[in-house]
């Protein structure tokens, strides 16, 4: 696809044959750079940072490398090259061309689906906006501000869906996004997990593994959409998203790698010992591991969805790798186990598979998480550390769904009120917990190649730099 890489707002949309498209972004765009100086990354926009750069939609070649200032990064708009003859490949749609323009019918709810996915972009970048004034390190501080540009560049693509195909709405919602800010009071984000604060490194590395694994399934299932446009979208930003997920897994292999050699080198496993030391002890990582999974799955909605079959039968919204299934991609008959609560107990009961889709997209992310959590044993494993973190029960700490009315362990226990009350400290992050954990990141490390003594340093550099390399500049 031919991409116009020297327009104010590069792009492969051919955004210069519209005038009136045109002019509508770039009439957002100085609202949207005063948002990115108000509440993107405190104080950096003198450094030069070694970032990447979508300049492509070509796999082998889709970014490059080089010292950019973030005010500077060239915010694009790209979408995957359209696929000749694409029908739409599930609900009651199957088998028909896709739509190159938003059907009447379904114009409502295709703007809710976009602007809900767009607010969530924005809303990271808020969240984690004054993370580099205690980085661990340059290769860290860079990989923050990368996922930060990545995300306002996610941004864009939801915005220019909203401009391009749904008249003054759209405009008004692309502005209402600057509007809303993360844990805003008045004006909070659409989704709770982006009203959370993340206040420091292990929070933010839990964030990018569990809720941008999150964006990783939402994206996916809207990659398949039967609106062209917006399948495009996603499933280029897929192959962006797919770094912020390795920096959040690769972050806290690296947290336990260096905790799991400082209890080597002690010869202990006590929490308090290896607090004094500098390091964060395992069980407290579990207390992390129990919170931003809770909290991430929730982002799923409903185990049982009215909205979410609707969104599959109108071919709006799939499943993960629709094309994949074995099955006949309506869902008329078909029928799907979904945890329900029977009494005191979590069972398995059959529901119909149409009104499952959210929990099916939910098992697929427990899987993958898994995968993850499994690499990090591994870490463990292999440093001879009798130690094994576990995803808690889909049950725990619910706010939305069928578990929300309940309280249950981590091991899917369900227990009173009082219960929790009593012992929720032993399964969270305490107040105090969370402060040890910020006091340890109470001044950045900026100096090349050096590392916080709370995280090991990466295997390997940035784009086959060393991991010494000058990644940012401070001008």
């Amino acid at each position: 696809m031919s991409i116009d890489l020297n327009a104010r707002i590069p792009n492969n949309v051919d955004l210069a044959e519209n005038r009136r498209l045109q002019r509508a972004l770039e009439a957002w765009q100085p609202n949207y750079l005063q948002w990115w100086n108000e509440l993107g990354p405190d104080g950096t926009s003198g450094y030069d940072i070694y970032l990447r750069t979508a300049i492509s939609v070509d796999a082998k070649g889709w970014a490059n490398f080089g010292f950019v200032k973030m005010p500077d990064y060239r915010w694009g708009i790209f979408l995957n090259p359209a696929q000749q003859d694409r029908t739409i490949p599930f609900g009651d749609h199957k088998g028909q061309p896709v739509w190159q323009e938003v059907p009447g019918e379904y114009r409502s709810t295709l703007r809710r689906l976009i602007v809900t996915q767009g607010d969530t972009e924005p809303a990271s970048v808020e969240q984690q906006r004054r993370l580099g004034l205690t980085c661990p390190s340059l290769y860290d501080l860079r990989s923050l501000f990368q996922i930060n540009v990545e995300e306002g560049r996610h941004l864009w693509a939801m915005v220019y869906l909203l401009h391009a195909y749904f008249g003054r709405d759209g405009r008004e919602e692309a502005e209402a996004m600057l509007e809303r800010h993360s844990g805003d009071s008045d004006k909070p984000r659409i989704l709770g997990a982006f009203n959370e604060k993340t206040p420091d490194w292990l929070s933010f590395f839990m964030f990018t593994f569990f809720t941008d694994r999150d964006g990783k399934y939402q994206l996916s299932s809207l990659a398949e959409s039967g609106f062209d446009p917006l399948a495009r979208t996603c499933q280029f930003m897929l192959t962006e998203e797919a770094h912020h997920m390795f920096v959040g897994e690769s972050g806290v292999g690296r947290i336990i790698q260096r905790t799991c050699e400082t209890m080597n080198e002690l010869k202990t496993d006590d929490p308090e010992t290896l607090r004094a030391a500098g390091v964060i002890d395992l069980p407290l990582m579990q207390k992390y591991i129990n919170f931003h999974f809770s909290v991430s799955i929730d982002l799923f909605g409903q185990e049982v969805s009215t909205n979410a079959a609707n969104y599959f039968t109108q071919g709006l919204k799939g499943r993960f790798q629709e094309a994949k299934l074995d099955d006949d991609h309506t869902l008329a008959d078909e029928a799907y186990k979904v945890h329900v609560v029977n009494g005191d107990r979590i069972v398995l009961a059959e529901q119909p598979a149409l009104l499952a889709v959210n929990e099916r997209l939910r098992n697929d992310y427990v899987e993958d998480c898994q995968k993850g959590v499994d690499r990090w044993n591994k870490i463990m494993q292999k440093a001879g550390v009798a130690f094994e973190f576990r995803l808690p029960h889909r049950a725990f700490h619910r706010a939305i769904g069928a578990f929300s009315e309940i309280r249950a362990t981590p091991d899917g226990k369900i227990v009173s009120e009082a219960d929790w009350t009593h012992r929720h400290s032993e399964w969270m992050p305490t107040d105090a917990e969370r402060a040890f954990v910020g006091s340890l990141m109470t001044k950045p490390v900026i100096e090349p190649g050096k590392f916080a003594n709370w995280i090991a340093p990466p295997a390997r550099g940035i784009n086959g730099q060393p991991v010494d390399f000058e990644y940012i500049r401070f001008n």
